[in-house]
Formats: C-alpha cells, sequence, structure tokens
C-alpha cells in the first residue's frame, strides 16, 4: 500500500477512536463512507495497475527505441516523451503510476535502450534503475546517407540535420575524393551493419567509424580484382551502389553487375531507374519520362558512365557482384512487381517483357 494511502487510513481511525459520536447511526455512515472511498481508491488503483500490461509485442514488433532524460524532467514530460515515441500507450497511467509508487521524483537523467509498447511498470524499473545504455543502431544495406540520417534521428542518437551537414564533405580515405557534383562525399562508404556507440558521441565519430568498418571490410584481395577490372574503389563502390538498389534477390546482383559493364563498355547511357529515384524526394513505384529529363548529373538517362558517386552504401553482397559479375550477354533487364528480372539481349524483346512484366 502506498505510504498516502496507509497514512490516510490511520488518521481516519484515529479519529474514529477518539470521536464522541452521540448516535451509533452517525458511526456507521462514517464507516459507509470511508469504506465507500478505500473501494473507490482501490478499484483506481486495481485499474490502473493491473491495466498496465503494454501492447501485444511479437518479436517483430520489439523495435529498439532509445530515450534520452535531461535533468529536471517531471513524470508528466519523460510520460509524454516515452507516449510519442510509442514505448508507453498512455502519458497519464505513466504519471500517475510513478505519483502512487512515489517514484516521480526518482527518475535519473541518461540514455536509456527501450523497446515499443513495454509495460509502464518495465518502463519505469528502466528509467528509476538509472543504468545507463550504450546506443546501438542497424543500417541495412542499401540506405542513403539521407536515410541514415533519419534513423540515427529516430533512434533518439544524433540530429538529422548535424549528421547531413558533417557527412557532406566526410571524405577521410584518399579513395574517397569525389567530384565535386557529388551530393555527400561520404555516400557509398558508411558501411551498412549494426553499431553500438556511447549516449552523446558525435555526428563525426560516428562517420568516422562506419567508414573505418568499410575499409577494414574491403581487403586486399578485392582491392586487387577491382584494380585488375581497371576499377577503382571509387568506382567499384558506384557501381555495386546501383546494384544494391537494383537487385532485391541475390541471384540477380552478378547478372545486373555485367549487364552494367556491358553498357560501360559499348558507350551505353546505363540508364538506371535507381539513378532518377536517389534525385526524388521520395521513392516511386515507377518512373515516369518527365523524370528521365531531369537535369542532373546523377541522371543516367541523360549522361553516358556512371553518376559523379554511389547512390547508396552498399553491403559486401553487391560489391562481391561488381568483382564477379554474370558471363552473360544480356543488355537489358527489368523487375517485375515481385521485384524479379527478367533479362533480355535486344531491346524489341526487352518492350515485349516490359508490357508482359508491368
Amino acid at each position: 500500500m502506498p505510504k498516502w494511502l496507509a497514512d490516510f487510513f490511520d488518521k481516519c481511525v484515529g479519529e474514529l477512536q477518539w470521536m464522541d459520536l452521540p448516535d451509533i447511526s452517525v458511526a456507521r455512515k462514517f464507516l459507509f463512507v470511508l469504506i465507500g472511498g478505500l473501494l473507490a481508491v482501490s478499484g483506481i488503483l486495481c485499474y490502473v495497475l493491473l491495466g498496465d500490461r503494454g501492447g501485444s509485442m511479437t518479436t517483430g514488433e520489439r523495435r529498439s527505441v532509445y530515450v534520452t532524460v535531461q535533468p529536471g524532467m517531471t513524470a508528466s514530460s519523460i510520460g509524454e516523451m516515452l507516449e510519442q515515441r510509442g514505448v508507453i500507450g498512455s502519458k497519464q497511467k505513466f504519471w500517475l503510476i510513478a505519483k502512487l509508487g512515489g517514484e516521480e521524483r526518482k527518475f535519473k537523467a541518461g540514455t536509456y535502450h527501450m523497446y515499443v509498447n513495454m509495460p509502464i511498470r518495465e518502463a519505469l524499473d528502466v528509467l528509476v534503475g538509472g543504468e545507463v545504455s550504450m546506443l546501438r543502431f542497424t543500417i541495412p544495406e542499401g540506405f542513403t546517407v539521407r536515410e541514415i540520417a533519419s534513423r540515427l534521428e529516430r533512434d533518439g542518437i544524433v540530429q538529422s540535420k548535424e549528421f547531413l551537414d558533417k557527412a557532406r564533405n566526410f571524405a577521410p580515405y584518399r579513395y574517397m575524393k569525389a567530384s565535386r557534383q557529388t551530393m555527400f562525399r561520404s555516400e557509398g562508404f558508411l558501411f551498412p551493419d549494426t553499431y553500438e556507440v556511447e549516449p552523446g558521441t558525435s555526428s563525426e565519430a560516428i562517420l568516422q567509424m562506419m567508414v573505418r568498418n568499410f575499409d577494414d571490410k574491403l581487403t586486399d584481395e578485392m582491392r586487387a580484382k577491382a584494380e585488375k577490372l581497371n576499377l577503382s574503389v571509387y568506382e567499384l563502390v558506384t557501381l555495386a551502389s546501383l546494384v544494391e538498389k537494383e537487385a532485391r534477390y541475390e541471384e540477380d546482383r552478378p547478372i545486373i553487375a555485367q549487364v552494367f559493364f556491358k553498357r560501360l563498355e559499348i558507350n551505353m547511357p546505363l540508364q538506371s531507374d535507381t539513378t532518377i529515384q536517389y534525385l526524388l524526394d521520395a521513392p516511386k513505384e515507377d518512373v515516369t519520362y518527365a523524370d528521365t529529363e531531369i537535369d542532373s548529373p546523377y541522371n543516367t538517362y541523360q549522361h553516358y558512365g556512371l553518376p559523379p558517386g554511389p547512390i547508396a552504401n552498399p553491403g559486401l553482397d553487391s560489391i562481391e557482384a561488381v568483382l564477379n559479375p554474370a558471363d552473360t550477354d544480356y543488355l537489358y533487364f527489368v523487375a517485375d512487381r515481385a521485384g524479379h528480372n527478367h533479362y533480355s539481349n535486344n531491346y524489341d524483346e526487352h518492350l515485349e517483357i516490359v508490357n508482359r512484366v508491368r
């Protein structure tokens, strides 16, 4: 029983002992009122405490969330933050449970590892326990710099704008020296992986960690193979980024890489829709003819050769596909609605396939 409720009960009992009640019916009425009040309070407590079961949480829904409690934050403001981040379902219940448990002043400043749809009691235990977590984030293959920045802000690690500002000209390795036409010099070299950082880690430190990971993953054997293909590291990563964005299935990667090599060999525009998508504010299911007329060096319908730089951050599978392209003579490919690619050797055959699968 909370201390305030126990104190209230003791006070009422004391009043009954010392009150000089002239009529027993008055005493009964007083007891009825007292018992009714206690039952009402008990009902509220049961509703709040037994109703705190969190959302229905499957393994897929157990998404990590990192929340930062600043010094001086109240139970009310913390509850509002947790509700906005999806950690709890009700800021009012959070405040009431913290109040009833005497925990509204026991929160410790710091960054905590939590999950969406946590029971409020569990969330309170994390915050009151005061065990500040390392921050963990995962970057999938094919994420762009902008998508990485959004993910980092969503997870409460750094601000998106700050990360983008640092990423624009971040190029600590010689092979990252890009054309002035690139949007982000770090694009392509922020290796997709799961990382852990301490709370307060700067955007520049995160960028440094990610490009160092890329440099470690790119083995001497891979660098030598790229040189044999007459590719610089920058060209290798640029091609791999196109393959990463074009291929949804593993078996398509080396074939798509071969198609791009073939087009480069015969001086044919790469005509990759993914380079157009890179220019758009939001992805589209189908690129239109008007989209292919966008004035940009990244537009591989309008410009020959590779775009000025990578259009995403590829994983090892796409890099390996460029280093080991398939042995085919395909010149065209198109993906159906399920993401499976269909290949052809000439344009007429390609148009026939497009009409069939789209």
